[in-house]
């Protein structure tokens, strides 16, 4: 990563995208994610924007490097899913691919609130999974066995350096007795390609609109044209973990993360269903596991009850159920 500046790196890319940014920009830096730097941009006429210059090696404890060019995936991912769901993603306003930078819409604060956030409040509303999950499940369905979606989004090696080998190929190395069965979940998520995923459906990457409650998807960095039950299972394990997290919400979290299974498989053609949520069944248990014992671990558990996630996910990565309800089932009684 060089060391321009954001003063010196912003301006081309303002007027590449038709707009006059003379004067002094004021910057802020953002909090949020690992894997870039963010900023907020304000003119001098008081527009503002978001930039995000992407990061050759992660803010996190392990040694964790990621090609930048991951950061024109996003960009696609983000203009494509908006003219699939308009309003599903921030608006691209500009990029600069040599230097890793995309330029977003800003959404503000008083318009917008962060789904992580509202959860580990205690505000769990069970609308918000709901429109989450319909939101993925039109994006994918819309991009099904998609030729073209599929030639634009070659990032095999990308979803491997991003998620495949710190959640699971680590995780792996550190459980020597589940390795098989984990190692046997990431090599069917790495070889099916049915729709285009966004790799990173997570809480912290969804902002909810104040005004109708729409979810708005940040941070597509993880773009990849492959298995649609990796974004299932992705965003269902943070409402897992938080039921554990926060016991007082514990049957309402199971209850949405139920919801928003069936939510988003009747967004799939019949006949594929099944096979897609006996991927989601196997991924679930795995991601709980990686999300204590990978790369990135969540920050809120406490160390009982990261050993409690241990304890939940190791039998189901053993046998994994063939439906979702199955496995949240067990989750609940256990």
């Amino acid at each position: 990563m060089d060391d321009l500046t954001w003063e010196a790196l912003l301006p081309p890319i303002f007027a590449s995208a038709g707009i006059d940014a003379s004067g002094t920009l004021e910057i802020a830096p953002l909090t949020g994610g690992v894997s870039s730097d963010i900023v907020r941009i304000r003119l001098p006429d008081g527009r503002q924007y978001c930039a995000k210059r992407a990061l050759s090696k992660l803010k996190v404890a392990t040694d964790w490097q990621a090609p930048l060019e991951r950061n024109q995936y996003e960009v696609a991912w983000l203009r494509r899913a908006n003219t699939i769901i308009p309003g599903a993603a921030p608006e691209v306003v500009g990029e600069d691919r040599a230097h890793g930078i995309a330029l977003l819409e800003y959404l503000p604060a008083e318009d917008y609130v962060l789904w992580k956030a509202e959860l580990l409040a205690g505000r769990a509303d069970p609308l918000v999974a709901a429109a989450v999950a319909d939101a993925l499940g039109r994006i994918h369905a819309a991009t099904l066995n998609d030729r073209t979606a599929a030639a634009e989004f070659p990032t095999d090696h990308l979803i491997d350096a991003l998620r495949l080998d710190p959640y699971l190929r680590f995780t792996a190395g550190r459980h020597p007795e589940l390795a098989d069965r984990i190692l046997a979940v990431l090599a069917t998520t790495a070889n099916t390609r049915q729709a285009l995923v966004h790799g990173d459906v997570s809480p912290k990457n969804i902002l909810i609109s104040k005004r109708d409650g729409h979810p708005v998807l940040l941070d597509a960095e993880c773009a990849w044209y492959g298995d649609p039950a990796f974004d299932a299972a992705f965003c269902l394990n943070h409402l897992v973990l938080k039921s554990i997290h926060l016991p007082a919400l514990r049957n309402n979290l199971l209850d949405q993360a139920a919801a928003f299974a069936n939510t988003w498989l009747g967004h799939f053609p019949t006949e594929l269903r099944a096979g897609i949520e006996a991927r989601v069944a196997a991924l679930l248990p795995c991601l709980m596991l990686a999300r204590v014992d990978g790369k990135s671990p969540v920050e809120y558990l406490s160390e009982a009850n990261r050993q409690l996630v241990r304890d939940r996910a190791s039998p189901h990565i053993r046998r994994p159920p063939a439906a979702v309800a199955a496995l949240i089932a067990d989750l609940r009684s256990e």
